[in-house]
């Protein structure tokens, strides 16, 4: 990109901020000097050094940037920022100085903004969200057996990587990993699911600083309950990763998809947005293999991770955890002792959840259209019915939750749930009838809760989240170590199927991923790092431990 950049006078940028408005303000742990430097950057190799001018502070750190570009002003104000609570799962010791970089413009409110203003702009909130080494260092100390297995196996030198998953800390550690055993910086490709987590755009910030490519593909859009921008967006994304498979193709490479949520893998169809093929899948999640289901199976080999022994019986007790602990924390005021939950989904982890709602001493009452599941559920001792509509006849609950992926309340539901009810989905669809706005009903957001609806009968019903998975809501989820034994064994799969693609029959394969996570000894380590009482065999390490791939890969 070509600016025209003017130079400030010094006198200019020491004077008050006269007839400037604020466009942003970024707190973070990032220094006058690395701001300076995201801005030159951003403005491209055509900005002359001499084309700015600064007035430094008493520690001779610059605290003021002036310039003027695009024939608009733009002031950066630098100051130094209280300590705050860490910004990560895990605390950074020593904790890093804070700065707040406020940046300001002339450019009239109400009109489009310069390009180049807006490139200073995201230049610098960019920079202040990004990981800190400390912090790549506390997550990645945080997964010893993610670092344990991240050196062990077949190495995957000549494969590229496509990754859509939760941009959370955990997956910042998978592809230190996926680093370590072999695929090149820039042949990752990172794709966010949409979820509001609480750490995205620091874990996107640190992904493109780390040379991979990162970008959004929203599980709304298969959904069909996207909006037609979103829409034309995600082809836009898609379209690059097309290309950026083709491009590993023609290097000589081979393609792998870690997918959560089945949009890469689909078969041919009008509704496939990536359309380039891939060599390999490993899919995460139990939504990704309908959908994979639900058209032509891919002509290659689909490693099915979300029926796997290791996610479903180690990853869903940490899962069912943090999907409690977030509806606790987003209703800190509601009384959950003896009162009446109606839990719809009785399956992998929906039982877990009706079982820890139970705990707390909460009634609760399982539906589920599964008859197997009500026996189970109504064996466990919990009342059972085959409908929600069923169930909110009998009694009246202060909770409905959901875990199903599938739409729960239709026209008959509406109107039967009780005034005052919260309704808390685990998975995307559970509550879309409201989230999507297709029942029309009067909505009032809720800063940092949900949202509240009016019902057909006058009463009121509060939406927590955004209409996703709750425990993803402006959260970060599963502690990193909490997640550490299936990011280490999703590895140990991915590691066998790039050794084994050739030979592998085309189709979905769960016998295979387990078997080599109990060849790889992942279970006994875990056990041994995490759950002996044997301080001797434990793998834990400094939390002061080198960062996968600082030095190598």
């Amino acid at each position: 990109m070509t600016t025209e950049v003017e130079a400030e006078s010094p006198g200019d940028v020491a004077a008050a901020f006269t007839g400037l408005r604020l466009l942003d303000a970024v707190t973070g742990p990032v220094p006058p000097a690395a701001v300076r430097d995201a801005v030159s950057a951003a403005l491209g190799p055509h900005f002359p050094a001499a084309a700015w001018h600064t007035v430094d502070g008493p520690d001779g750190l610059p605290r003021t940037i002036g310039i003027r570009v695009a024939g608009r002003r733009v002031h950066l104000d630098l100051a130094p920022a209280a300590p705050a609570r860490h910004r990560t799962l895990d605390p950074v010791v020593p904790e890093p100085a804070l700065w707040r970089t406020s940046v300001l413009t002339d450019a009239p409110a109400g009109l489009p903004l310069p390009e180049p203003v807006r490139e200073i702009v995201a230049a610098v909130r960019e920079r202040a969200d990004r990981l800190t080494p400390g912090e790549v260092a506390a997550l990645w100390s945080a997964m010893p057996l993610l670092r344990h297995f991240a050196d062990r196996g077949p190495r995957i030198d000549d494969w590229a990587l496509v990754f859509r998953d939760h941009y959370v800390e955990n997956s910042v550690g998978f592809l230190l990993a996926a680093e370590r055993a072999g695929i090149p910086r820039e042949w990752i490709y990172a794709l966010a699911k949409g979820d509001r987590t609480a750490g995205r755009h620091r874990v996107h910030a640190w992904f493109r600083a780390r040379g991979y490519r990162s970008d959004l593909l929203d599980n709304s859009v298969i959904d069909g309950t996207a909006p037609g921008q979103e829409v034309a967006a995600a082809r836009l994304v898609a379209a690059d990763v097309d290309r950026f498979i083709a491009a590993a193709h023609r290097a000589g490479r081979r393609v792998l998809v870690i997918d959560d949520g089945g949009l890469l893998a689909r078969g041919a169809g009008a509704s496939r947005l990536v359309t380039e093929p891939v060599d390999a899948v490993v899919e995460l999640t139990v939504s990704g293999l309908k959908r994979i289901g639900a058209g032509p199976l891919p002509a290659i080999p689909v490693f099915n991770v979300a029926r796997s022994q290791l996610k479903s019986l180690l990853s869903y007790e940490e899962i069912a955890d943090s999907c409690l602990r977030r509806l606790r924390e987003l209703v800190p005021g509601q009384k959950f002792i003896g009162r009446r939950v109606v839990a719809v989904g009785f399956g992998t982890l929906g039982s877990r959840l009706a079982r820890r709602l139970r705990s707390l001493g909460c009634r609760v009452t399982v539906v589920d259209q599964d008859t197997l599941a009500l026996i189970q559920a109504a064996e466990q001792g919990f009342e059972t019915e085959p409908t929600l509509a069923a169930a909110l006849r009998r009694c009246t609950p202060f909770l409905v939750t959901g875990s199903t992926g599938e739409p729960l309340l239709g026209p008959d539901e509406l109107p039967l749930l009780p005034d005052g009810v919260l309704l808390a989905g685990f998975a995307t669809k559970d509550f879309s009838l409201l989230s999507t706005g297709a029942a029309g009903a009067p909505a009032d957001a809720l800063t940092g809760i949900g949202v509240r609806y009016r019902l057909p009968g006058g009463g009121l019903a509060t939406l927590l989240g955004d209409g996703r998975s709750l425990n993803l809501f402006d959260y970060e989820g599963i502690p990193n170590s909490g997640y550490d034994a299936y990011r280490a064994g999703t590895l140990i799969a991915v590691r066998e199927l790039c050794r084994r693609a050739d030979e592998l029959a085309p189709g979905v394969h769960v016998d295979e991923v387990d078997e080599a996570v109990r060849a790889a000894g992942l279970f006994e380590t875990y056990y041994d790092t995490y759950l002996s009482d044997e301080d001797s065999v434990r793998t834990w390490t400094s939390p002061n431990a080198p960062v996968a791939g600082e030095d190598r890969p």
